[in-house]
């Protein structure tokens, strides 16, 4: 197929107006990267100030994933429906008005609804975002370029989340939210200014599927539910298992509904792509086994060796350093050398090893013997994996699919680590003690789990090696050959 004319693109070269656009563009998603690991340093200080009890605490970490996770896909389809500006707009300013309540929470309860709502909010930004890049960007090294620059923003947010949340809660906890707040609100102004107008999408409300909309929102909401709840409720549970075949069921009826309508919210067929399939399972393994590393470095460092957060923060810093520094700068070019399916597998692989090397951890490991080495492996992963693991998923489907392609590779970066902390968190629970070596004991099980979600990731992307070359959207194409904007 011949690919259209290059006029269809917005931008062919990285000129100022792209960089401002995508400077926008990455602000949002540091927002919503940033988010779950900076709330989780605050913790003990909301605790204290709301009079939260444990477990109602966590729905500060949970509200926030049940309702991102939940709305992903019904988020990337209405960029695609109602425009893909509006949407990252509007759900900016959701998200703003979000934190902004949950600062000023005067109890739990408003804080946990007003952090569903931010969720919310960041699952109609993330792929719209990630579809104003697909869509405006000429396919090929520019495109690949751009998604580094956005994807390594998202990276950094993710590893860097604790140092900043140590800083804030320094000053005060309602600046973890209030920060936020305010840096929302600047992408939202800078919004309306860099991101440029697209024609008005072909249909809109009058093709939206709701009856779809309605059957996977609400799939997607008891999934996760399902899986943040499971260590709490018991894996094999009358409950857990209760919820996981309601889903199912709902999950039988958005297909046979996706089948049926005209319009569909989904088109069933994008989900035949092998390479799509790969990009999602991989991203589940990528972020799932590090959000469960994260989990149980931070019972390491702060419970088991009494580090400060602030200390056990700037100790995983590595991991988010390396992931900004060398995203930008290796992901893109060694797509176009080896093609984008090879660079996902290299990342996937140096996780993997640094999660192998963490099975020797002890009570007195060494930083720069043992946990650094492992930082850094991890860092060049994100760097290797996460922006290609995206660049895979846009690669796979046609531009009217590029905000479900977002959507999709978005709600599995969430399933995983639901998925992660949730085995984590049960294998933990399962086999820790109150004895420094029973907690230990326990610390070092769980590790387990992310390293058997890395190999899986490895294993997915294995076909790869039967590639010769790189697939032509992966490698730079002339300017008179790019693809749609």
């Amino acid at each position: 197929m011949s690919a259209p004319p290059p006029s269809n693109a917005l931008f062919t070269s990285m000129t100022p107006k792209a960089y401002a656009m995508l400077s926008v563009l990455c602000g949002a998603l540091f927002l919503d990267a940033l988010d779950v690991s900076m709330k989780g340093v605050a913790l003990p200080a909301i605790g204290s100030a709301l009079d939260m009890s444990t477990s109602a605490l966590q729905w500060v970490i949970t509200g926030y994933v049940v309702g991102f996770g939940g709305f992903l896909l019904l988020g990337g389809r209405a960029a695609d429906l109602f425009g893909r500006r509006r949407m990252l707009l509007v759900s900016l300013m959701v998200f703003v008005v979000g934190s902004a309540v949950g600062g000023a929470a005067p109890n739990g309860d408003v804080l946990i609804a007003a952090r569903f709502v931010t969720g919310v909010g960041a699952a109609f930004s993330a792929p719209a975002g990630f579809s104003i890049i697909t869509t405006s960007f000429a396919e090929g090294h520019m495109r690949n370029k751009a998604l580094s620059i956005f994807t390594a923003t998202g990276a950094t947010g993710m590893a860097l989340g604790m140092v900043i949340g140590g800083l804030l809660t320094d000053l005060h906890w309602r600046w973890v939210f209030f920060a936020p707040a305010a840096v929302g609100l600047i992408a939202f102004l800078a919004g309306l200014s860099f991101i440029p107008r697209s024609p008005h999408p072909r249909g809109g409300a009058k093709d939206f599927d709701i009856a779809g909309a309605v059957t996977i929102t609400a799939t997607m909401l008891l999934v996760v539910f399902t899986l943040v709840q499971a260590p709490e409720a018991g894996w094999t549970s009358a409950r857990t298992l209760l919820s996981l075949l309601v889903a199912l069921a709902l999950l039988v009826l958005f297909t046979t509904i996706q089948r049926r309508v005209p319009s569909p919210l989904v088109r069933l067929d994008i989900l035949r792509s092998p390479a799509l399939i790969r990009a999602n399972i991989g991203a589940m393994a990528l972020i799932g086994a590090w959000i469960g590393v994260l989990f149980t470095m931070t019972l390491y460092l702060q419970d088991f060796r009494g580090w400060s957060a602030m200390e056990a923060g700037f100790a995983v810093s590595p991991v988010g350093l390396v992931a900004a520094v060398l995203s930008t700068r290796i992901a893109a070019p060694l797509v176009g050398r080896f093609g984008v399916d090879r660079v996902i597998l290299a990342g996937l692989t140096s996780a993997a090893l640094a999660y192998a090397l963490l099975q020797f951890l002890s009570a007195d490991s060494g930083y720069t013997a043992l946990l650094l080495p492992s930082f850094l492996l991890i860092g060049l992963g994100f760097s290797l994996a996460y922006g290609p693991l995206t660049m895979a998923a846009a690669d796979s489907v046609s531009v009217q699919d590029q905000g479900v392609a977002g959507g999709l590779v978005n709600t599995s970066f969430q399933i995983g680590p639901a998925l992660g902390l949730s085995v984590v968190t049960a294998v933990n629970a399962a086999n820790t003690g109150d004895t420094p070596d029973a907690f230990l004991h326990g610390l070092r099980l769980s590790l387990v789990v992310p390293l058997v979600f890395a190999l899986i990731g490895v294993v997915t992307m294995l076909p790869a090696l039967r590639r010769r070359k790189p697939s032509p959207a992966a490698a730079p194409v002339p300017q008179q050959e790019t693809a749609h904007g």
